[in-house]
């Protein structure tokens, strides 16, 4: 008699498991996003030999979305403004003064599997993945030279850059890096990221007889908040 009624409790908890809705891992997680950039360029086979590159500042501002998959793997994607910006300096002892300032602003979207570790509130993440982006505009600062025959005029310069056909603004490339991330309750949460953009296509194509690549390099720090839908 009581293995007769255990039937019907084992049926009734079937249906019941049964009727119940599967749950998902899936969750969807967006935010703005804002930081510093830093910017160098990789020059090959063209230029003058006393020109010396350095690094220039930026900023970047944008939306970050986040599609979890499980609970440590998650694909991310981010809409950013980003300044991509870099210096020349001329290194001849009487061309000393000389300098351009290129500041170059794009919209780059990466999309990132972000793998995570840790606990419930503090996560690391390790993320990598690829980006595109589109060259916005560009302006160039900073002081030229001129030369009569006896005498070397400077002069300061600050001026929108014209793209030509030799200028390339669609560009891709490998993004990689780390954060980590602080859940301040169970819908709001805030990441420190640092990432890296590495070009595979140059910014500048150069003339038919004057192949002239250059690609740029940028690190980004930024700081964003997260709300989960």
């Amino acid at each position: 008699m009581k293995h007769l009624l255990i039937i019907p409790i084992l049926v009734a908890a079937f249906l019941a498991n049964a009727q119940a809705p599967a749950a998902t891992p899936f969750s969807l997680s967006l935010g703005p996003r804002a930081g510093y950039t830093t910017t160098s360029i990789s020059r090959y086979d063209a230029g003058r030999m006393d020109e010396a590159y350095s690094p220039l500042p930026g900023i970047e501002v944008g939306l970050q979305a986040s599609i979890s998959v499980n609970d440590w793997l998650a694909i991310r994607a981010d809409l950013a403004f980003m300044q991509r910006s870099h210096r020349m300096d001329r290194n001849l002892n009487y061309l000393a003064p000389v300098y351009t300032e290129h500041i170059n602003n794009y919209v780059m979207l990466p999309v990132l599997a972000d793998c995570s570790f840790g606990g419930e509130r503090i996560r690391g993440h390790l993320l990598a993945g690829a980006y595109a982006g589109y060259w916005l505009k560009a302006q160039r600062r900073g002081t030229t030279y001129w030369m009569t025959d006896y005498y070397v005029f400077f002069e300061p310069f600050d001026e929108p850059l014209d793209f030509t056909n030799e200028d390339q603004r669609i560009n891709a490339g490998l993004s990689f890096g780390a954060a980590i991330s602080y859940a301040i309750n169970s819908n709001i949460g805030i990441n420190l990221d640092a990432l890296y953009y590495y070009d595979l296509t140059s910014h500048h194509i150069g003339s038919p007889h004057l192949a002239d690549p250059r690609y740029l390099n940028t690190l980004s720090i930024s700081l964003s908040l997260n709300y989960k839908l």
